[in-house]
């Protein structure tokens, strides 16, 4: 099925863009969270990567080809009249004090044209694209980016904002993870060291001047921010036997297939239609932390939207129940929640866990779009924080697990007023 895109009056178009810019700047210019996140029903299956290359971090070269490809469903017969705006932040992902001009090329509001019907399913979605950069908006400033959707007549209400990073390539940066750790060699922990090599930035302090941000596995709630290196020998800044350096190795991401509602896929027990929509069941999960690690090859938490007879699964895939068995004693303190990309680093009650106690068992019912989804169980204390929460109770600590650690490097010079992204790359452990 065609994709649709309108052409409307310009005039028309621009006088809208001009009125959402100047209530956006008076309503929402600092948003209180810019945590990624679906804030409508309506909406689902959010999945921000880089054009082409769904296993790459959400992250673009400025001035080069690239794009960042946002994709998401709103669930019903009709297409919304929807727009997007995006806000420049820092490395701490609060808005930085540029203005509009200084990081973008183009109105901060656009249409969202491109959208098609859902074809040949039970659920039936529209399904809306977005590409940055396009026509109407170019990204000038290197740096951190919130894209918020939202209702232009109500534009101080986002109904859902995900994250990407523009990267000016500046520093190189080179280096890896290892289970030989400052807190043991082998055993539950993994610990990064890296160098940058900044002759492509000028009279640079890096003590001063420098943040370092690394996360494993994209989870917000591994983020670390490294302020000071170990030492500086001319261009070159080492990173390396500092304690947030260190992290938990966790274990590897489960997974399961449902590509198909003619047959179950990998790690599926079962399949039927019930009501409106196809029902999965997964074969039943058990606790990992005391037991050996299985090496698998894993997409490090990602997911991909998939149907295998579609030839455009954005909108061919339905939308099916999937239901998750958790065979665990029960936390007291604590619960227990589905965590990977498609629950955007979100603990709810749409992914936490309830515990069956005839049978023994945790349960949870999440609606999901077909495709080949990465999982696991964390905990989070009840009235902790959300970036306490753990795998470690549920899947454990393997030194042999096969992370993706992100390592984002920031410069801000003097008298600047943002902060520019001057490098990044991932590391695996040796």
């Amino acid at each position: 099925m065609a994709r649709h895109r309108s052409n409307g009056n310009r005039l028309h178009r621009l006088t809208l863009i001009l009125l959402s810019a100047v209530v956006f700047i008076t309503a929402s210019a600092t948003p209180s969270d810019t945590s990624e996140g679906v804030f409508d029903p309506r909406f689902r299956t959010v999945k921000t990567s880089v054009e082409g290359a769904f296993m790459l971090p959400p992250v673009i070269r400025l001035g080069t080809e690239d794009r960042i490809s946002i994709n998401f469903d709103e669930i019903g017969e009709d297409n919304s009249y929807l727009e997007y705006r995006l806000i420049h932040c820092d490395a701490d992902w609060q808005p930085s004090r540029l203005v509009e001009s200084e990081y973008l090329d183009g109105f901060n509001s656009a249409r969202i044209e491109d959208f098609a019907y859902s074809a040949s399913t039970f659920v039936h979605y529209v399904n809306y694209q977005i590409f940055i950069p396009n026509e109407d908006m170019r990204v000038i400033h290197s740096g951190n980016y919130l894209l918020q959707v939202y209702d232009p007549d109500s534009p101080d209400e986002t109904l859902l904002q995900t994250r990407f990073q523009v990267v000016e390539g500046s520093v190189g940066i080179a280096g890896a993870a290892t289970s030989r750790t400052d807190r043991g060699h082998y055993s539950q922990w993994q610990q990064l060291a890296f160098e940058l090599d900044c002759e492509g930035l000028r009279n640079v302090n890096p003590y001063q001047d420098l943040i370092v941000e690394v996360t494993q596995n994209q989870r917000e709630a591994t983020r670390r921010q490294i302020k000071s290196p170990l030492r500086v020998s001319g261009n070159i800044v080492t990173y390396e036997h500092l304690p947030d350096l260190i992290f938990p190795a966790g274990n590897e991401y489960r997974r399961f297939e449902s590509i198909s509602n003619l047959f179950p896929g990998m790690h599926v027990d079962s399949l039927r239609f019930m009501g409106t929509n196809y029902h999965v069941w997964l074969k039943p999960d058990e606790a990992r932390a005391e037991r050996g690690y299985n090496f698998d090859r894993t997409q490090n938490g990602r997911f991909i939207v998939r149907e295998y007879n579609a030839s455009d699964s954005d909108i061919g895939a339905d939308y099916i129940t999937v239901h998750f068995t958790l065979d665990a004693p029960e936390l007291i303190d604590a619960d227990i929640y589905v965590d990977g990309e498609f629950t955007h680093n979100s603990y709810t009650a749409a992914n936490r866990m309830t515990y069956d106690r005839d049978a023994h068992l945790y349960r949870a019912e999440i609606p999901l779009k077909q495709g080949n989804y990465n999982y696991q169980y964390v905990a989070l204390k009840r009235g902790d924080r959300p970036d306490s929460a753990t795998p470690a109770p549920i899947e454990g600590n393997k030194y042999e697990t096969d992370n993706e650690y992100s390592v984002a490097v920031y410069y801000r010079p003097p008298g600047a007023r943002a902060d520019r992204l001057v490098g990044f790359t991932t590391l695996h452990p040796l």
